[in-house]
């Protein structure tokens, strides 16, 4: 017997291809397309509107017969609005993040959240929110984290009896699948902002929500979602030590890093695929079995991602100065 959630999931697989294949074929013209800048890691020009097939199949599986509408889900609309607006005209950051923490501080308030805590968790569900955005720009890389762990989230909700959790996110499991299979390397279309903003978003709600309800502890979203969170705050912290303006596109993210150094989209998505996988497995087994030792298992990867961001890191130095002609 299929679990609850199956038949959504496999639902939102099915309207998301629809609508994605709809958008390539009928209306490519008018979407936003990604061209190649100083932080794009491809060579030529590509749809990046794969981020609302995966909104709009969602959405649509969510409204039919087996699916639920939970208003909590209203941020994303939002979201999605700013989102699209900014892949169409390229928004300054300050318009765009005053929405984002807005609508982190609005959605944090209905959820009752003890004062003390309110202010680093808008600060988590914004920076969560925009790290997503930061780690897609590798083929593969976001619709697999989406895969990855919106599916321990719907396998956990599934066991504790949670409906409404276990089928919002295994709906955004198959409608990220259905992009993914467009996505790997050579990709024919992107996310854009107007997918990975609200995926960032719902890693950060879904899991708030499900600490909330006793589902999990609050150690396994971090978990289940370390790999893009150790990138992209390490990359930030890195940046901000050398005085750089954050702000700014680049292309110094560990990912980046080794798709230039020769590991390819391919390559990159490979290894980042398995420890994603990795990371989700170990939470789902420790939360199910052992959660007192969730955070020690937190600490094990984050040293993990240490010791292999160093070794990253000494590689880079030596392509560095190999493409730079060799030490001076």
């Amino acid at each position: 017997m299929f679990p609850e959630f199956f038949v959504p999931g496999l639902t939102a697989f099915l309207l998301t291809a629809v609508v994605l294949q709809l958008l390539l074929v009928r209306a490519h013209r008018f979407l936003p397309v990604d061209r190649p800048n100083e932080r794009s890691l491809h060579a030529r020009p590509v749809p990046r509107f794969g981020g609302l097939a995966i909104l709009v199949g969602s959405a649509l599986a969510l409204m039919l017969p087996g699916g639920v509408a939970p208003l909590w889900l209203w941020p994303v609309p939002v979201l999605a609005a700013i989102s699209l607006l900014d892949d169409f005209l390229s928004l300054p950051a300050v318009p765009r993040f005053i929405v984002q923490i807005a609508v982190a501080a609005a959605f944090a308030l209905m959820q009752s959240i003890n004062p003390l805590w309110l202010l680093p968790v808008i600060v988590a569900m914004v920076w969560m929110t925009n790290l997503y955005n930061f780690m897609d720009g590798s083929d593969g890389l976001a619709g697999g984290m989406a895969l990855s762990g919106f599916s321990a989230y719907a396998l956990l909700a599934s066991l504790a009896g949670d409906g409404e959790l276990a089928v919002v996110s295994a709906v955004l499991c198959g409608a990220a699948l259905a992009f993914l299979l467009r996505n790997l390397h050579p990709a024919s279309v992107f996310m854009g902002d107007a997918g990975s903003i609200p995926l960032g978003f719902l890693a950060a709600a879904i899991g708030l929500i499900g600490v909330q309800r006793g589902i999990w502890d609050v150690w396994l979203p971090l978990l289940v979602f370390l790999v893009f969170i150790a990138d992209a705050t390490v990359t930030l912290l890195q940046r901000l030590r050398r005085g750089e303006r954050v702000w700014q596109p680049h292309r110094t993210h560990y990912y980046q890093r080794l798709v230039r150094m020769g590991f390819g989209h391919a390559g990159t998505a490979k290894l980042y695929f398995a420890v994603m996988v990795g990371c989700a497995a170990c939470a789902v087994l420790v939360q199910l079995n052992a959660p007192r030792f969730g955070p020690a298992l937190l600490g094990a990867w984050a040293l993990l991602f240490i010791l292999m961001g160093r070794r990253v890191n000494r590689r880079w130095r030596a392509f560095e100065q190999t493409a730079a002609g060799g030490p001076q």
